[in-house]
């Protein structure tokens, strides 16, 4: 996948929600690419205050607000721990089916896709997607690692998760240090295995997305629609250009932008594109009355994808 090095003018696209029903139906491959502002729509939104004051009492005393406050934050490794345990239990671990990520995987029915996502908390794979055609650089919550890193190895993080909640009291917000996990081969620091510097270890991600590239270039003739949801610019480099990048170099390449903040696209591509700046939620259930089922199926995989 090739990067935008500039930002070019913006203008809204060409499009509406009829054209994208129409790209949709005729495509022969999509790519959902998808950022916070879906996960956020589905109820998981980094910057809910009440949801934050809920889960966690005893941070909000500390002055926190939101989720997104304490990325980053300087705070003692039991109450750092704490907070990923809640979170990812609230986020990630969760066993109940998310209805908006299953009216998203309805949007693509069978449909030939792949899905490039910045998000963290494997909704797409919980709720019908293939794991082997979900790229998440990112990260995933998970997964652990060892801080430094000592090592490429990575750990599922449940059960670590498990044994922190285990010892987690609600009323200060922290766990005890001898439930705090340490990295298994030189004991030092760990934290969930998502991108926070330059420590983050993503090897075992780039498979999938090699998988990707192939896939991409497989059929550079093909009807190719790049299926955008809640992508905005705090990571664009991640999913945002890279969407734009793709449409470029498809012939037959179609952008549909689902985005109420940001729903602009770069104008030599707006021909091509349909910019909705409209509610996520509602978007998809309107593109899901088109009755996605009735459109022809495609259930060819090409080698290497």
């Amino acid at each position: 996948m090739t990067h935008a090095h500039h930002v070019p003018a913006l203008a809204h696209g060409a499009g509406n929600l009829e054209d994208a029903r129409t790209w949709l139906a005729d495509a022969d491959r999509i790519l959902l690419t998808a950022g916070a502002g879906l996960s956020a729509a589905a109820g998981f939104d980094y910057a809910d205050h009440a949801r934050f004051t809920e889960l966690f009492p005893a941070l909000t005393e500390l002055g926190f607000g939101a989720r997104y406050e304490l990325i980053g934050a300087a705070l003692p490794a039991t109450h750092l721990w704490g907070f990923w345990a809640v979170h990812t239990m609230d986020i990630r671990f969760d066993p109940r089916p998310n209805p908006l990520y299953a009216q998203v995987r309805d949007l693509v029915a069978d449909t030939d896709h792949f899905v490039l996502t910045s998000n963290v908390d494997a909704l797409f794979t919980r709720n019908g997607f293939d794991h082997d055609r979900v790229f998440t650089p990112q990260g995933d919550y998970g997964l652990y690692q060892c801080m430094t890193p000592c090592t490429r190895q990575v750990w599922d993080s449940l059960p670590a998760i498990e044994r922190v909640l285990a010892d987690y009291d609600p009323t200060t917000g922290s766990t005890t240090l001898d439930a705090v996990p340490m990295c298994p081969t030189c004991g030092g620091q760990t934290y969930l295995n998502v991108n926070a510097g330059r420590n983050y270890v993503a090897d075992h991600f780039w498979p999938i997305g090699d998988r990707l590239n192939t896939w991409l270039n497989s059929d550079r003739d093909a009807s190719t629609v790049v299926l955008e949801i809640g992508a905005g610019f705090n990571t664009p480099s991640v999913v945002r250009w890279p969407g734009e990048s793709i449409t470029r170099a498809m012939p037959n390449g179609h952008l549909i932008r689902i985005n109420a903040a940001a729903p602009g696209v770069p104008a030599d591509i707006a021909p091509r594109s349909s910019s909705i700046g409209l509610d996520v939620r509602d978007v998809i259930q309107q593109l899901g009355r088109a009755n996605p089922a009735s459109r022809h199926a495609r259930s060819s995989r090409p080698d290497g994808a």
